[in-house]
């Protein structure tokens, strides 16, 4: 896999969206296993396992791969749920206009025995019997049609004509 440079990265995130997966891990209890993210957006914040997916894998690989990364869990066949996107001011690399993300959020059931590992993307993880009130997942529908999304709060576009 071949990766670009954080400034060229930078320079594609100030006009594109970026592509990501969020999994919902549940333990047997019902409770969803958060962590504390290090990082922006949202640092500070308490948010399920994801990130960006990479070119040639599919988005069930990404969701899998990610659950890897973060926390050390294997899930087998996670399940498309519905989506999110996020606008946020601050993205990882604080670059006007802000950062917008499109997540397929995926939901899998994991083994609360099994030990969590951690990668240096997060402080700390927990299990809560809440998902984040801002994690706002609009469903997919089992007719296979997304529902209407809700109004959502824009960050303003603060690109300037020259």
């Amino acid at each position: 896999m071949t990766f670009i440079s954080e400034e060229r990265y930078a320079d594609i995130i100030r006009v594109f969206p970026v592509l990501c997966v969020d999994i919902i891990l549940k333990n047997r209890n019902g409770e969803y296993l958060l962590l504390k993210r290090k990082n922006d957006p949202k640092k500070g914040s308490w948010w399920p396992v994801g990130g960006r997916v990479l070119k040639g894998e599919t988005l069930e690989e990404a969701a899998i791969r990610k659950a890897k990364e973060e926390t050390g869990l294997s899930v087998r066949k996670p399940q498309p749920v519905g989506y999110f996107e996020l606008f946020s001011e601050r993205g990882p690399f604080d670059t006007p206009p802000g950062y917008h993300t499109v997540s397929i959020v995926f939901s899998a059931s994991v083994d609360d025995q099994e030990k969590i590992t951690l990668n240096g993307q997060s402080a700390g993880w927990k299990y809560a019997g809440e998902l984040p009130a801002d994690f706002q997942v609009i469903p997919f529908h089992s007719s296979g049609v997304m529902s209407s999304p809700r109004k959502r709060e824009r960050v303003p576009d603060r690109r300037r004509e020259t």
